[in-house]
C-alpha cells in the first residue's frame, strides 16, 4: 500500500498562533485528507518547538519560568486546531521525554562517526533568529530579518561538520529534482551550495549562557542549538529509529514549511540525516508568506491576523477554502477580509451554492425530492462527463503537486460546467413539455457530479462536503472513498434516495465597503448627461493606430511591490513573451489566467510601473460583482488580430 508522511514545521512557541500557522496547518491537513481518499496509508504530525533563547527571554517578559510558559503557548496551539477541524494523528512538543531521548541518541551517533569536533568561534549573534551571521550575510551591519544589529559572541562549543555534506546534498538536489519545491527554491538552495559558502554548524551553547535546552550527550556543560534539537521531531515522532510508524512512513515523508525556514529544512536536515545514516526526506514543499497591506505579519506591527475571528466571523469551511485557493502555492500572497468575502460570494455562493440550491429544488418539484432513475443519455451529457472528467483529474494531479489554487480551478469548471449545463437543458421546459425520460437523466447527471464534486472537496472543506453528501442522501465514509475511481466510475448515486429541500450552506456576504469619501461625494455628482458629454471622440484613423490582439496567458506572478498588481506574461505571437503589469490582483489569483486568451493593447509605449515593465494592456470590464475579461468565444492563435 501506497504510504504518505506529512508534517507541519513545529510551531515556535514564543508568540501566540496566527494565519500563517493556521495556513500550514489547513494545508497540511487537507493533503492528509486528500492522501487518504486517494487509498494511501497516511500519517500526520504537528507540534512545537520549545527551547532556545527567544523562550527565555519571552517567559521572562511574562514573569514565568520558561516551562510555565511552554506549557502555555503549546496549549494554545493544542487547542487552536481541533476547532479548525485539524485531523493529525500526532503533537509532539520537544520538551517531551520521547523527543529529547532521540536527539541525544543522534547526538552520540554523530559525535562517534566523527562528525562533530570542539572548537572556538567568534560571531555575529541574533538573538531574534538564534543563530550567528557572517559580516557578508549582514546588511548595513544589521541582521536581514529582525533590522537589529547582532552582538560579537566569541566562545568555544561544539560544530557540526556540515560542509563535509555539501557535494553530496547537491548531487541529491540534482539528481531528483523534486526533492525541493517549488522549483524557485530548489534553484536557492543549489546556488547556495554552488557558492561554497557552506560552512559547519555551531550545534551547542554553552550552560554558562543558555540552560534551557536539551544537554548534550557527550558533554553537560553545553546544552544543544535549537535547530539541531528541533528537526529530529520529524523522525522522533515515529519512534526512531525502531519504531514501527518510523519503518513504515519515514520513506514518504513530505514536510511543509514556509520559505524564512528553508536552509534548516533544506540545509542542515538532509546533512544532519546523511551523517546519522538515515534516508533522506521525499520531499520539502515550500510555501510563501501570507502579507497584509504587502507587509509580512508581525506582532510588533499589529497586523496579526487572529484565525479564529475569521473563522467565527465567515465559517470554517469558507475561510479553508479561501486559504488554498487565494495563495499560489510557493508565492506570496496578500489577506485582506475584502478578498475573502469575494471569494465566498463569487466560488461558493453564486458558483457551489447556486448549483447545490437549484438543483435540490428541482429535484423536488419535478420529483418530489427522490432522485430518479436515468433515460438515455444525450450528447450534452456525454459533454459534461467529459468535462467532469477533465476537472477530478485536473484536482487530483494539482493536489499531488501542492498546487491547490490550480487544482481548486480546475474542479471549478465542472462547477461553472454544470451551472451552465442547467440552462442549456432549460429541465423548466421539459417539465412542461412533460419529457419525463429526457428530465431524469439532466437531474441524476446533476446530482451524480454534485455528489462527485462534494467528495473531491472533503479534503478542503470537510464539513461542508459532508452536509452536501447529506443533502444527497449520503452518509459520509471516507474509508469507502477512493479518488482514482472517480474518474471512470458513475452512478454511484442510488436512484429513489430522497435529498434535501434546499441548500444553503454558503449564503452570501455583504461586501465591505471601501473607506472614505467617493469622488462623487467629495466634488459633487455629475448629471448623467455631463458625464456622457466628457468622454471625447476619436476619428476613426486614431482607432486604427491601436493594434488589438489575442494572447494567451503563459506565466503570472504577483508584483513584487504592489499588492493589486499581477505581472501577466502572455504570448502574442512574438519572438519572446509579452509583459503585462495589470491592475487585476483583487479579481484574479494567478492561475486563474494561466492558459486563459486575452485581448492586448500590443502597441501601447512600454512604461515602468513599479518598477516593472509593462509591455501592453489586457482588456477588461468592471462589472457589479467583479471585473470581466476580453476573450474570444472560441480559442485562436496567439497573436490573432482584434478587427
Amino acid at each position: 500500500m501506497e504510504r504518505f508522511y506529512i508534517t507541519t514545521p513545529i510551531y515556535y512557541v514564543n508568540a501566540k498562533p496566527h494565519l500563517g500557522h493556521a495556513y500550514t496547518t489547513t494545508v497540511a491537513d487537507s493533503m492528509a485528507r486528500f492522501h487518504r481518499l486517494m487509498g494511501a496509508e497516511t500519517y500526520f504530525l504537528t507540534g512545537t518547538d520549545e527551547h532556545g533563547d527567544k523562550i527565555v527571554q519571552a517567559a521572562e517578559a511574562n514573569g514565568q519560568t520558561p516551562k510555565e510558559y511552554v506549557d502555555t503557548i503549546s496549549k494554545l496551539f493544542q487547542d487552536l486546531w481541533p476547532g479548525m477541524n485539524i485531523s493529525n494523528n500526532d503533537f509532539i512538543r520537544t520538551t517531551e521525554p520521547r523527543h529529547v531521548k532521540v536527539v541525544q541518541e543522534i547526538l552520540q551517533k554523530v559525535y562517534d562517526a566523527g562528525d562533530i569536533y570542539f572548537g572556538e568561534y567568534g560571531g555575529h549573534y541574533c538573538f531574534g533568529c538564534e543563530r550567528f551571521y557572517t559580516e557578508k550575510e549582514l546588511v548595513d551591519g544589521l541582521c536581514p530579518d529582525h533590522q537589529t544589529k547582532p552582538e560579537y559572541i566569541a566562545e568555544k562549543n561544539y560544530f557540526f561538520k556540515m560542509s563535509k555534506y555539501k557535494d553530496w546534498l547537491l548531487d541529491h538536489i540534482n539528481k531528483n529534482p523534486d526533492f525541493i519545491r517549488p522549483e524557485r527554491y530548489r534553484k536557492e538552495v543549489v546556488s547556495l551550495l554552488e557558492s561554497g559558502e557552506l560552512e559547519d554548524l555551531c550545534i551547542s551553547r554553552p550552560k554558562s549562557r543558555l540552560t534551557w535546552g536539551i544537554e548534550l550527550p557527550f558533554d553537560a556543560e553545553y546544552v544543544t542549538y535549537v535547530w539541531f534539537d528541533a528537526l529530529i521531531n520529524y523522525v522522533a515522532a515515529l519512534g526512531y529509529p525502531d519504531g514501527d510508524k518510523f519503518k513504515k512512513y519515514w520513506p514518504a515523508a513530505n514536510h511543509l514549511v514556509a520559505k524564512d525556514i528553508l536552509k534548516p529544512h533544506a540545509v542542515f536536515w538532509p546533512t544532519m540525516l546523511k551523517a546519522a545514516g538515515i534516508e533522506p526526506y521525499q520531499h520539502l514543499n515550500v510555501h510563501g508568506y501570507w502579507l497584509v497591506e504587502d507587509t509580512k505579519m508581525s506582532k510588533s506591527i499589529g497586523n496579526v491576523v487572529e484565525p479564529l475571528a475569521m473563522k467565527d466571523a465567515y465559517g470554517l469551511d469558507a475561510f479553508r477554502y479561501f486559504l488554498l485557493r487565494e495563495m499560489s502555492f510557493g508565492q506570496d500572497s496578500s489577506f485582506s477580509e475584502k478578498a475573502l468575502i469575494g471569494r465566498l460570494n463569487a466560488d461558493l455562493a453564486n458558483d457551489l451554492g447556486n448549483l447545490f440550491n437549484r438543483t435540490l429544488s428541482m429535484t423536488h418539484k419535478y420529483f418530489g425530492g427522490v432522485i430518479p432513475r436515468p433515460d438515455i443519455e444525450d450528447v450534452e451529457d456525454a459533454e459534461i462527463k467529459k468535462i467532469g472528467q477533465g476537472a477530478m483529474q485536473a484536482f487530483q494531479d494539482f493536489f499531488n503537486e501542492f498546487k491547490f489554487s490550480r487544482g481548486l480551478e480546475g474542479l471549478w469548471e465542472l462547477v461553472r460546467g454544470l451551472n451552465k449545463y442547467v440552462d442549456a437543458t432549460a429541465p423548466w421546459t421539459l417539465y412542461k413539455e412533460k419529457n419525463t425520460g429526457r428530465l431524469s437523466t439532466v437531474i441524476y447527471v446533476l446530482l451524480e457530479n454534485m455528489r462527485k464534486i462534494a467528495v473531491h472537496l472533503w479534503p478542503v472543506m470537510p464539513e461542508a462536503s459532508e452536509k452536501m453528501l447529506k443533502q444527497l442522501g449520503i452518509t459520509f465514509d471516507p474509508e469507502k472513498v477512493n479518488l482514482p475511481k472517480e474518474l471512470d466510475v458513475w452512478g454511484l448515486l442510488e436512484s429513489g434516495q430522497t435529498v434535501a429541500e434546499t441548500s444553503n450552506l454558503f449564503p452570501r456576504v455583504d461586501p465591505i465597503e471601501d473607506k472614505g469619501p467617493k469622488k462623487s461625494e467629495k466634488k459633487g455628482k455629475k448629471s448623467e448627461k455631463t458625464e456622457k458629454d466628457a468622454v471625447a471622440t476619436i476619428e476613426f484613423e486614431d482607432f486604427q493606430k491601436v493594434d488589438l490582439r489575442v494572447g494567451t496567458v503563459r506565466e503570472v506572478e504577483k508584483h513584487p511591490d504592489a499588492d493589486r498588481l499581477l505581472l501577466v506574461r502572455v504570448d502574442t505571437g512574438d519572438d519572446e513573451l509579452r509583459q503585462v503589469v495589470a491592475g487585476i490582483a483583487d479579481f484574479f489569483a494567478p492561475d486563474d489566467l494561466i492558459g486563459k486568451q486575452v485581448v492586448v493593447v500590443t502597441n501601447l509605449k512600454p512604461r515602468k510601473l513599479r518598477k516593472q515593465l509593462s509591455q501592453g494592456m489586457i482588456l477588461a470590464v468592471k462589472t457589479k460583482d467583479g471585473m470581466e475579461l476580453l476573450t474570444p468565444t472560441g480559442e485562436v492563435p496567439g497573436g490573432s488580430k482584434v478587427s
